[in-house]
């Protein structure tokens, strides 16, 4: 029997820096259905029926002369159930919708977690939209008792904060998934956008589920998203496999799943690689398996890849995920990454710069800095992340990336003190102590240098501390026949280091190396992709 497509929604949030490019984690993947259906009209501008049988006009033409909605940002649902416990529904059901939405290239859909900032927060339509760049914004509300849920919903014209349309639905918890499918529907409808035939047969996608699988699955998504370390991902993870033993058959839990293990590996938590990223791609091709236009796990898998340096696998999966939901952010910054490894930088630009109109609160801007780090135009980076940690002072990525900028324009003194910070702002990862390192060993620091080699060293002995962690302090400090050493056993672990070796400005003085002309070649990174 052939797999039914399902409909998840949700991004990755993608770290800066080499710790965490293919980390394609934190609210990897929420709500699905099975069932195929389309509308018949190819231009959807007749009357068409929702799920439960009620029937959606077409717009008046009157409205016609009104400036067009491209654009839009569905705000955080309010929770209305009088139970503050039940947040992780109402932001569960927010996702859902923009999910479903993000699937119409017509529309520009801001992501979840630039319109998450606005929770609780009264400020106006307008001022909303403005700093959205939106033309439209969809407010609303989801109360649940019970087995049932009802989801208020209305949709505001940014600028003039007119109301177009507003509308409740209500239904038995098991049937969300076509809730939120009809709440997309209605928007889409209301927006006039433009949608193809299998845009619309994705929209529409929704499966009945069973109440306690999707509140663990939302519970799981809920917990991925708040934690900010190994507990909070460890408490996701349960919550999604008591899920998929609850109903084996529920592709966003295997997708939550693989963002966790994603989240793991990252060398912020310190995960061994080779434990990790196998159940990563064994979750994501499950999802697949289950439905094959799930687009956040061809993501993920494009992520996974990257990090083993299957270029041309992962550039066939990141085009995927776009072409299934061309609003997703994870992707859009994945394989800004994935040009940026071929050196292909000024591309690699563009695609962040998507990312960011899609997100334009949460790409805050360090994934540019960082590739304009690699371009070797450090001032450019170092204007870019000083603005980033100017307005998020807790970012403690952007405060990562700035160090290395300072240390590739020569200004090691003063990254030190930003790397400081991030030691104590990562709960001294290995990734923050290793750039500390080489901001010492560049400042002439060497004994201190030294030191926090030696803090690494003591660490890995007792557990997994990445072998790229020790290249650039060892590069610093012109020992290269240890870096070499290290580049070597990051090449056997798959360290995450090495897809940058093309373009990584701290490897500059060993290029001519044969040693690293090897390494290019083993890393498939001596040829254009």
């Amino acid at each position: 029997m052939d797999a039914e497509p399902q409909t998840a929604v949700g991004g990755g949030r993608e770290r800066a820096g080499p710790g965490g490019i293919g980390s394609i984690g934190r609210r990897a993947g929420v709500k699905a259905g099975l069932a195929r259906a389309a509308l018949a009209d190819p231009q959807w501008d007749r009357s068409a029926r929702a799920s439960d049988g009620r029937l959606f006009h077409p717009i008046p033409a009157v409205l016609a002369t009104r400036p067009k909605i491209t654009s839009i940002a569905v705000l955080p649902l309010k929770n209305l159930s009088g139970d503050s416990s039940q947040e992780y529904f109402a932001d569960g059901m927010t996702e859902a919708v923009i999910g479903r939405l993000s699937m119409i290239r017509a529309l520009r859909v801001v992501s979840r977690t630039s319109v998450m900032q606005f929770k609780d927060m009264r400020i106006s339509a307008p001022e909303i939209a403005k700093a959205l760049h939106v033309d439209a914004l969809v407010e609303g509300s989801v109360m649940r008792e019970g087995n049932r849920v009802r989801v208020h919903a209305q949709l505001i014209r940014g600028a003039s904060d007119e109301h177009i349309w507003s509308d409740e639905y209500d239904r038995e918890l098991g049937d969300a998934l076509a809730l939120e499918s009809d709440v997309a529907q209605a928007i889409a409808i209301k927006v006039e956008a433009t949608i193809t035939g299998q845009e619309r047969a994705r929209l529409l996608a929704a499966r009945h589920v069973a109440p306690e699988v999707y509140e663990s699955y939302l519970k799981g998504a809920f917990a991925l998203d708040k934690s900010n370390g190994r507990a909070g991902i460890e408490q996701s993870i349960g919550y999604f496999e008591e899920a998929i033993r609850r109903d084996p058959t529920f592709a966003p839990a295997y997708l939550g799943l693989a963002g966790a293990y994603g989240d793991l590996g990252s060398i912020f938590v310190g995960g061994p690689p080779n434990e990790t990223r196998p159940k990563v791609i064994s979750a994501a091709r499950k999802a697949l398996e289950l439905d094959p236009e799930l687009a956040e796990a061809h993501a993920m898998l494009a992520g996974i890849y990257q990090e083993r340096w299957q270029w041309k696998d992962a550039e066939a999966e990141y085009k995927r995920a776009l072409e299934l939901k061309p609003n997703d952010v994870a992707a859009h910054q994945g394989f800004a990454h994935w040009l940026l490894c071929q050196g292909r930088v000024e591309e690699a630009l563009e695609w962040s710069q998507r990312a960011r109109d899609l997100d334009p609160l949460e790409v805050r801007g360090a994934q540019i800095g960082w590739i304009l780090f690699q371009a070797h135009r450090y001032d450019e980076a170092i204007r870019e992340l000083r603005g980033v940690v100017t307005v998020y002072p807790d970012y403690a990525d952007a405060h990562w990336t700035l160090g290395f900028a300072l240390i590739g324009n020569g200004q090691s003194e003063q990254a030190i003190p930003e790397l400081e910070k991030t030691v104590s702002m990562m709960h001294r990862s290995p990734g923050s102590i290793e750039l500390l390192a080489t901001a010492y060993a560049r400042a002439g620091r060497r004994e201190e240098a030294i030191r926090l080699i030696n803090e690494l060293k003591e660490r890995r002995q007792k557990g997994y501390v990445p072998a790229g962690a020790f290249i650039n302090p060892y590069l610093a400090l012109r020992d290269y026949d240890e870096a070499f050493v290290w580049f070597e056993r990051a090449y056997q672990e798959q360290s995450n280091i090495l897809q940058f070796l093309k373009v990584h400005p701290f490897f500059d003085p060993v290029r001519d190396d044969p040693r690293f002309a090897s390494l290019l070649h083993r890393v498939g990174l001596d040829q254009s992709h």
